[in-house]
């Protein structure tokens, strides 16, 4: 049995996907909200919330592998229970901030959790994204109302990753031999700037959409009002604030790990265009 945690997610719905398309055997979903989750038929669907271990403890029960997003939850409570539980093997999506800035607060964070599990006496297998096409989102509202996109950095390409890339190296690390103790720093298969970006949107859209570049302070400002100065100037910070060639890097681990190119963010923009008419 394998138990998918953040099942409706961008990472883990591809995920969903995948083990289901590869006859993976057994597959658990693990959601928050079960009346608005649609999976396959196949998948067994479990509602609960990392928070309450009463609804977390039965979720485990046969799990043999666990996907599982760092930082949702009280991570060394969750560890614990999995292995108490039984689990063998649990895959990890941390970041590669760890490496390329780990002076950071989140990266700190995600570092302990990778040595929770190291220690927990659990295989592991630990993913390090990097930015994820996903959060291109943040600018749909905008585009769907016929604004302009404001964002700092406008020139700073960082090799975007698809979420399905994601999944994909997770699915290789949950089923198939050879992934075990080992830690990928994943990107996508070329830069992508936040300029690029939109440009990729407003051609899937067939319109034209605004760019506007803004400075460090006038998008410090605005984050730190949704997610706090310290959450602010680390998300800036990699996004161009202090880029360096680690981040910059374009690694060829998804290809090397499924045996498929990286997906382009083009291909993001296109897949996701109704997020943003």
């Amino acid at each position: 049995m394998i138990l998918v945690t953040g099942a409706t997610g961008h990472i883990g719905s591809a995920l969903l996907r995948e083990l289901h398309a590869g006859g993976a055997g057994p597959v658990r979903a693990f959601t928050r909200d079960l009346a608005r989750a649609v999976f396959p038929e196949e998948v067994e669907a479990v509602e609960g919330d990392f928070t309450v271990a009463e609804t977390l403890e039965p979720a485990l029960g046969g799990v043999r592998s666990l996907f599982l997003l760092s930082r949702t939850g009280p991570d060394a409570d969750i560890l614990a229970a999995a292995r108490r539980a039984g689990v063998e093997h649990v895959v990890l999506v941390s970041s590669i901030t760890v490496q390329t800035h780990p002076h950071l607060g989140p990266a700190a964070e995600n570092l302990a959790v990778e040595r929770l599990l190291k220690d927990s006496g659990m295989d592991w297998t630990i993913l390090r994204p990097t930015q994820f096409a996903s959060n291109a989102l943040m600018w749909a509202g905008p585009i769907r109302d016929r604004e302009a996109v404001r964002a700092p950095y406008a020139d700073t390409g960082l090799p975007t990753i698809h979420p399905a890339d994601i999944a994909s190296v997770a699915r290789a690390a949950l089923t198939e031999p050879g992934h075990r103790g080992r830690t990928y720093a994943l990107t996508g298969p070329e830069p992508v700037t936040a300029r690029q970006q939109v440009g990729a949107i407003a051609d899937v859209l067939g319109r034209d959409v605004p760019f506007i570049e803004i400075s460090r302070q006038e998008a410090r400002s605005r984050m730190a009002a949704v997610f706090g100065e310290e959450a602010a100037d680390a998300v800036l910070d990699v996004t161009g604030g202090d880029v360096n060639d680690e981040l910059l890097a374009v690694r060829d681990t998804v290809s090397r790990v499924t045996g498929s190119p990286g997906r382009p963010f083009r291909q993001w923009a296109a897949e996701n265009a109704h997020m943003f008419r």
